[in-house]
Formats: C-alpha cells, sequence, structure tokens
C-alpha cells in the first residue's frame, strides 16, 4: 500500500559501454520513458508519446525492459503500459518501430509482464508472467514462461512457453547460473507477504529451457531472502533476513548452506519486490553493495575476505537499483540537497560521475536543511524521524511565533522515507511550514524487530508514533502546539486518518488515495498483492473481525472532529475510490469542513504534472484555512 516513488529514475541496466534506465514524464501524462546513455553522448529518451514503458504486474509493476547487443545494434524488449504487451525494438535500425511479441487477453486484467531476461541463443525472452484468469483482482496466477522473439506469440498465446510448474502465487527475481545449466528465483503464497517468508528455488535448465526439479534451497518463514545472485564461479550470494538483519551469505547451490560474509546489525537488502537490486556481483570477485541502517550507501565488499570498503560521494541515499558492467557500477541516488540522479562508480578507484540529473533551477536557498532526530515515545521505545524546519532566506517569521509543522507519514507501511531531497517538502517549508517525516514502528532499514512492532499493532503503533513526534516537537518549542497537521498518502493515508480517530494532537489532516475500510479491503476490495497483507498487520481476518470493524477510520465518523482533505485517483485499483465514498457517506451528518477531489486517469500515486500542482494548492489552501 505505497503510492510509490513517481519523481526518480528506476530500473537501471547496462548493455556493454550502455547505460539505461526509465525516468517519469510528469508533464507528458505522467508516462515513464526509456533513456540510453552511450559513452562520449548525452542521455536519449527513446520512444515517443504515448509509448509508456511500464509493467501492472502485482500493481506496483517491476523491471519493464531488458536490452541486448545484436547483430544490428542493440535489441529493446519492454512492456507498454496501455495494452501491458511485451514490444521488441531495434533503435539502431532506421525507421524501425516496436512490434507486438506477446496477444492480448480479453479475461479480468489480461497478460503482464516484468523482469524480462532476452537470450539471443534460444531466440527467447524469460519474463514473469501474470495471467488473469477471470475477471476477479484475485483470478490471477503467475510462472516463469518464455516468449520467442520472432513474434510467434503476438496473435498465439499457445506460444508462450511457461518454463516452470511451482504451484506458488508469487515468484519473481529469476536469475541463470553462468554456465546456464540452473536457475533460481524467490518464490512465496498467501498470507505471507515476500518479506516475511520468500523462498529461494533453485531448478535444473534441461535442454529445451524448461525448468525441471524445482526445490527450495533456503529461506521460508524466519528466513526470508531478498536477492539471490549467481557469482562468477558458480556459487551463490543471498540476502537473508535469519539473523533479524538483511545480511548476505555465499549458499551452496547443491546443499543449501550458508556462509554470512559480512555479520552486521545493518541492512544490505529490504523488502523484496520485482525488479529490486541491492547487490551486484563484480567479475573480480568482488560485489558492489548497498548497506546501512536507514539510508544506504554504496561499498564494495571483498566476497573471499568479507572485508568491506565504503565508496565515499555525496549522495547518501541509494535506490535499490544496481546495475555493473565489469567494474563499473550504475545506481540512482540522491542526497538532502540533491535530487534523484542516474550515477555511475568505479569500484576500483572509487570515482563517481552522474551520467544524468534533473536540474529544477529551485534556488538552494529556499531548500530546507533536514536534521535526522531519534524521538523516545513515552513507554521507551524509539523512533525514527526527519525534522525539515522551514526556510526561505528571502522571509522572517514574526519575533516569537513558533512554525507549524505537518507530520508526513509514508506509505508501505513496510517502507521508509528516504533521506532525500523532496521539492514537494520544499513547497512547504519555503512558505513557513515545517515538514517532519516519521519512520514509524514497522518501517524498514533498521532490522527487523523494528518492522514487527508493526505485527497485528497497525493503526496503532504507527499513530502513536507520530503523535509522539508530533508532541515532541511541540515541547521542545520547535513547532505551534496548535498548528500541527498530519498526511499520509496509501498506507499512510490510513495512518493520517486513523490519527484524526484516536489523537486530538492535529488541527487537520491531508488523505491521499488511503485505506480507510479495513473489513472491505481484507475481503476482495484491493489487489492480489496486499490481499492477504492486514493477516500480519491487524491479525487473521476471522480470528479478529473486532479490530477490523474498531481500527477501521469509516467505523468513527463521530470521531473526526477537525478540517481534512481527501486526495483520490479514479483509476485506484488498490485503495479504491469506493472506499472514501463509503466513508464520505457516512460523514454526511457530520459537521466538518472536508472536501474530497478526485483526478480522472490517476491510480495509486499520482504522475501528472497538472494533478501534482492541483493537490500541493488543496494542500495549502487547508492548512491556510485552518491557520489563518
Amino acid at each position: 500500500m505505497s503510492a510509490g516513488r513517481i519523481g526518480a529514475p528506476a530500473y537501471v541496466g547496462t548493455v556493454g559501454e550502455e547505460v539505461w534506465w526509465v525516468e517519469p514524464r510528469p508533464e507528458e501524462d505522467g508516462r515513464m520513458v526509456l533513456v540510453r546513455s552511450r559513452p562520449d553522448r548525452p542521455a536519449l529518451a527513446l520512444l515517443p508519446s504515448p509509448w509508456d514503458v511500464r509493467s501492472r504486474v502485482i500493481e506496483y509493476g517491476g523491471r519493464p525492459w531488458a536490452a541486448a547487443a545484436g547483430d544490428r545494434g542493440v535489441l529493446v524488449v519492454f512492456v507498454n503500459l496501455a495494452d501491458q504487451r511485451l514490444y521488441a525494438y531495434e533503435p539502431d535500425v532506421d525507421g524501425a518501430e516496436p512490434r507486438p511479441l506477446t496477444p492480448l487477453s480479453p479475461v479480468g486484467g489480461g497478460l503482464r509482464w516484468a523482469e524480462p531476461e532476452i537470450d539471443l541463443g534460444r531466440g527467447e525472452v524469460r519474463c514473469v508472467l501474470e495471467e488473469f484468469t477471470g475477471d476477479g483482482p484475485l483470478d490471477v496466477r503467475r510462472v516463469l514462461a518464455a516468449v520467442p522473439l520472432d513474434g510467434a506469440a503476438a496473435e498465439d498465446r499457445s506460444a508462450v512457453r511457461e518454463l516452470c510448474d511451482d504451484r506458488r502465487r508469487f515468484v519473481s527475481g529469476p536469475r541463470y547460473s553462468p554456465d546456464g545449466s540452473r536457475a533460481v528465483w524467490l518464490a512465496w503464497d498467501h498470507p505471507h507477504m515476500p518479506w516475511d517468508a520468500a523462498e529461494l528455488v533453485i531448478a535444473d535448465v534441461a535442454e529445451d529451457g524448461r525448468l525441471h526439479r524445482a526445490r527450495t534451497l533456503i529461506g521460508g518463514p524466519g528466513d526470508p531472502v531478498a536477492q539471490a545472485e549467481w557469482l562468477p564461479g558458480g556459487g551463490l550470494l543471498v540476502a537473508s533476513e535469519r539473523t533479524g538483519w538483511w545480511n548476505l551469505y555465499r549458499v551452496d547451490p547443491g546443499t543449501g548452506d550458508a556462509v554470512a560474509l559480512h555479520p552486521a546489525e545493518e541492512e544490505f537488502a529490504g523488502p523484496q519486490r520485482l525488479g529490486l537490486r541491492w547487490f551486484v556481483p563484480l567479475p573480480d570477485g568482488r560485489v558492489a553493495v548497498l548497506h546501512g541502517v536507514g539510508p544506504q550507501r554504496p561499498a564494495v565488499l571483498d566476497a573471499a575476505t568479507g572485508e568491506l570498503t565504503e565508496i565515499p560521494g555525496e549522495r547518501s541515499e541509494w535506490l535499490p537499483f544496481l546495475a555493473a558492467s565489469g567494474t563499473r557500477v550504475v545506481g540512482i541516488a540522491a542526497s538532502p540537497s540533491q535530487g534523484y540522479a542516474v550515477v555511475e562508480i568505479d569500484a576500483t578507484t572509487g570515482r563517481s560521475r552522474v551520467l544524468s540529473e534533473q536540474r529544477d533551477g529551485v534556488d538552494p536557498e529556499v531548500l530546507p536543511e533536514p536534521v535526522e532526530r531519534v524521538v523516545t515515545a513515552p513507554d521507551g521505545r524509539q523512533i525514527h524521524a526527519q525534522v525539515y524546519p522551514p526556510r526561505n532566506a528571502a522571509f522572517r517569521a514574526p519575533e516569537g511565533e513558533l512554525p507549524p509543522y505537518v507530520v508526513w507519514v509514508h506509505g508501505g507501511p513496510t517502507a521508509r522515507a528516504p533521506l532525500a531531497l523532496n521539492l514537494e517538502i520544499a513547497y512547504f517549508t519555503s512558505r513557513g511550514i515545517g515538514v517532519v517525516e516519521v519512520n514509524h514502528g514497522g518501517s524498514t532499514g533498521y532490522g527487523r524487530a523494528y518492522r514487527e512492532r508493526l505485527r497485528e499493532q497497525w493503526g496503532v503503533v504507527d499513530v502513536e508514533d507520530c503523535a509522539a513526534v508530533a508532541r515532541a516537537l511541540a515541547d521542545e518549542g520547535s513547532a505551534a502546539p496548535g498548528r500541527l497537521a498530519i498526511r499520509g498518502g496509501s498506507a499512510g493515508g490510513f495512518t493520517a486518518a486513523a490519527s484524526l480517530v484516536s489523537t486530538d494532537v492535529y488541527a487537520c489532516a491531508t488523505i491521499q488515495c488511503p485505506v480507510l475500510d479495513l473489513q472491505d479491503f481484507a475481503s476482495g476490495e484491493t489487489h492480489d498483492f496486499e490481499s492477504r497483507y492486514l493477516d500480519a498487520l491487524i491479525g487473521p481476518p476471522a480470528e479478529v473481525p473486532e479490530r477490523y470493524r474498531d481500527r477501521s477510520p469509516t467505523s468513527h465518523p463521530d470521531r473526526f472532529t477537525v478540517p481534512f482533505l481527501i486526495l483520490q485517483g479514479t483509476d485506484d485499483v488498490i485503495c479504491p475510490p469506493a472506499q472514501c465514498e463509503r466513508f464520505l457517506a457516512r460523514m454526511a451528518g457530520q459537521d466538518v469542513p472536508h472536501a474530497y477531489l478526485t483526478f480522472q486517469g490517476e491510480g495509486h500515486g499520482f504522475r501528472r504534472q497538472d494533478t501534482m500542482v492541483t493537490c500541493l494548492e488543496a494542500e495549502l489552501s487547508l492548512y491556510g484555512q485552518v491557520w489563518h
């Protein structure tokens, strides 16, 4: 239940000396473009509008493209958002246009694809296939599959070869051994989420390319696997959380025996979703990694000795999208004063260079300077937060007047607010409104014990942690006590709404694409991936139905006493508009000022520039009216 990070590049990869990635274009109806960067040439966006390179597998998608060097230049295979078909494209061939590789399906959500890998030797592209078998959100199956590059499957579903018969509901991260004889992938099933129970499955590759003798190597409940990569010598490098931290292990592919390479109370991976990559092996036996507590930074790990060598740099927040070519490592990074950029690192010298960076033209004198804080709650537990005081060199607050503050709650809730430049935050801090991002109990990046504070406690621990941070700012004299607000999207929208139900801390709230009715959410009103998420966050529905009722904001319209703003996309299938509509119908008899803005064509997380502008202006208007 995360609205997603839509302002950053994603899914970086390499083709020889070239670097490729996708990045958003809010000014072009929010489409994602495929970008190619070649040595000594400016980065170039391929595929004009309306092409939109984005997968909808599990609705959040995954890596939507792959490329390989062929006889006629680079061959690209990508997923187009509108029809979710795979297309092949040769940008180096004059006059070439994308050609479809997969068919349409009239059933439910159709055929969807993610994590493609091109195999020129077999003349096919291997993918994760998500296929709807009916019209309901749970009528779906997923499997590893191969699609011929000659287009034979464009009209004929039978030309798609399914590679394995794993019956688990979710698969991701397929990786083939250097000699092509074995493959591994991650698999899990309801009611678990991948960060709770993903297993590493290994199989032999038959002569026809099918995967047989599939068996679990390691992983499962209590020992979830986040990522696995083959090492050059044929062993496996695996991220496991068996000690309570995502650490790296060398795993014997025959026995499953695991040896920790660098045991530490810090994270070398995180919650797994399709296409994320925290580490990548290098050809000389070293491994480029991301690691840390909270923000993750790059380093090089010697797989033989376990020695970790930090890579210095100004950008301290790296997204899990690493790729490598030789000893060149590419990733996506930001800092509190710099937006996300595609960065290349020489793993031998440590030198880095920026390949692509969005220039926003904002005066640095109006950008906030965040402070990392650890706040102690009344019961003694520690809460991580990032405080952004108001800042604008051109203005000064009246003498003795404390600023208002807005508590920002991240989505997920199994996620974390990144410590990176955010121009939405700057929009408010430059206007005299402070922001504090709360990485409440349940957030990632601080070990399993911190994350599992939210187990069966969603709507309690998150609400209490946000309130504790807000009160701490007021008590220490940083924020005006009567001028506090809360805002959140998706899971954060639930926390914001639940906070109005059970606390008196806030003067108003902004709630985007929220969960408001836990009972209906758990009864088939969301997508398949998160349809059993609440088993862990609230408890099994059949065992604790009263929790679902009592913690649902929709159940307590009489407890809403302060103004609020709800922002909702009409095409949201994760937190659908029906949630908001039922809640507002129950609010009809309450004399509480509120507004409900819907945006046609927007889904879970807004992508269009005009939508983003409207939302920011509406939110600022709310605060102006409440705090006038």
